[in-house]
């Protein structure tokens, strides 16, 4: 199979009429390229990381996946599962075209657990409807994803997506206790279950999280909740600099304070938003932004925790420390924080969402970094997002100076050097958007070949016709 070009085979109108008996008519679209046409991308806006597929099917069992699998194995089609489509990394795009699986009708609440503190879902959940259905009984899903009201379950767990609570409550992965799954060969297996603790074998689950839909497709998932919290302040804190605001996060990560997000916006990233939402937040004097987060059960000991980092702030050069402790305040300045990449939209369409994670002392270094690349290139690099843990959007975005062409031929080479800097202070090139195939070259920049072996064999073992969202993490 190495050796060797891809070759699939065409989805032909015989294969259609197969997939409309397992499925239904209703829900295979084939021969329509207009309705086709948002499932040949996902939220990278550039052209060239999308494909077309050539046929959609909405299945709405395992069973029914299971039959699709089987038969595009008989006739060597690939298949691309599919979520929302609010991925950034090209990880739904059918690269050889082919059957595109949506999950769109696997959306049901299967069971909510209270007694074991767990809830069980389909697929195609939206992530938020999960907190929603449990809210009332004092729980949550504490896996937060930024993307929280347009992604599903089931794209969040193949991507082992992460976001701004990660620091005190971890990224999807450690909530996810069991999963049904359909292979690329098309059998179903059941993993794990209601159990905090499981180590019978290899670990399973923790392979097919963050697989990024190349080997297995979901069809339950288990999921573990937590108490709610009854206490959520946020700070917004300005500072001089970004070298001052980087410096106080270690400082706060080193004092015993857990604080449950620390979110970095850069004076570019909030400059741009603030325009773009006509905020009235002051802050022309900022050179940079921390968001922090304290929540808990205790009112009283919330307040100490707060407190306590924002004196370590203002010790450490904060301009001002605000306060927002109710949901009004906290939503207008988490919107800030949510509209950075709508905003450079507005600034310029062509951009390059990166999600870079280096260890968290490393962060100054990293900041000093990209001004230095932004120079180099004459390129504006915006950068934000979590430096509680490290992982920051650094996102190159297109000169409006430039043709188009010109940002096409540069934006490889400004990658190459953002990538190399991250692997310099330890880092790697994702943290939470996945690979797809959108950061693919960039790979052997980061890890050895040995690991890209690894990978590489276990994709051989568990999906011997490489039909299962093939082209994405490495190449065959």
């Amino acid at each position: 199979m190495d050796n060797q070009p891809i070759k699939y085979n065409p989805v032909t109108p015989a294969i259609v009429e197969e997939l409309k008996t397992i499925i239904g008519e209703k829900f295979v679209l084939f021969g329509d390229p207009e309705k086709l046409e948002p499932y040949s991308h996902d939220e990278v806006a550039e052209k060239e990381y999308a494909h077309m597929p050539e046929v959609l099917v909405r299945p709405n069992s395992a069973e029914e996946i299971s039959a699709i699998v089987k038969l595009a194995n008989r006739y060597r089609i690939p298949v691309t599962p599919r979520g929302a489509g609010s991925g950034l990394s090209g990880g739904a795009v059918p690269l050889y075209g082919g059957i595109v699986l949506l999950a769109d009708r696997m959306n049901r609440i299967l069971e909510i657990d209270r007694e074991n503190m767990m809830i069980t879902v389909e697929p195609g959940v939206i992530t938020n409807e999960i907190n929603e259905a449990v809210q009332d009984l004092g729980l949550f899903f504490a896996g937060y994803p930024m993307s929280i009201e347009t992604c599903t379950i089931g794209g969040n767990v193949a991507e082992n997506a992460g976001g701004g609570k990660a620091i005190k409550y971890g990224v999807t992965g450690r909530y996810i206790t069991g999963l049904e799954v359909v292979i690329p060969t098309g059998e179903i297996v059941q993993l794990g279950g209601k159990l905090v603790k499981d180590v019978t074998g290899y670990n399973m689950i923790g392979l097919m999280i963050g697989s990024e839909g190349t080997l297995g497709i979901f069809t339950k998932i288990i999921v573990k909740l937590m108490p709610r919290p009854k206490v959520n302040v946020d700070l917004l804190v300005l500072f001089k600099t970004p070298e001052d605001s980087v410096a106080v996060v270690n400082k706060i990560m080193t004092s015993g304070v857990i604080p449950t997000a620390i979110e970095f916006m850069d004076q570019s990233a909030f400059l741009t938003t603030c325009e773009y939402l006509n905020e009235t937040i002051p802050y022309h004097q900022a050179g940079a932004m921390l968001l922090i987060t304290v929540d808990g059960t205790d009112p009283n000991q919330a307040e100490k925790e707060y407190e306590e980092i924002g004196e370590m702030c203002l010790s450490g050069g904060a301009i001002e420390v605000y306060v927002a402790d109710n949901y009004t305040t906290s939503e207008r300045i988490w919107k800030v924080r949510r509209n950075i990449a709508e905003a450079f939209k507005v600034f310029s369409p062509h951009q390059s969402l990166e999600d870079i994670v280096v260890p968290t002392a490393h962060i100054p270094k990293m900041v000093a970094g990209l001004q230095e690349l932004s120079k180099k290139w004459d390129c504006p690099i915006p950068c934000y997002g979590h430096a509680g843990d490290g992982n920051l959007h650094a996102t190159p975005v297109m000169n409006p100076k430039w043709s188009l062409e010109q940002w096409h031929n540069t934006v490889p080479h400004i990658l190459t050097d953002l990538y190399k800097l991250t692997k310099s202070l330890g880092g790697t090139i994702s943290g939470e958007h996945g690979i797809g195939h959108k950061r693919k070259q960039y790979m052997p920049l980061i890890v050895q070949d040995a690991y890209i072996e690894m990978m590489r064999a276990v994709k051989r073992a568990l999906d011997p016709n490489n039909i299962l969202n093939p082209g994405k993490i490495f190449d065959m």
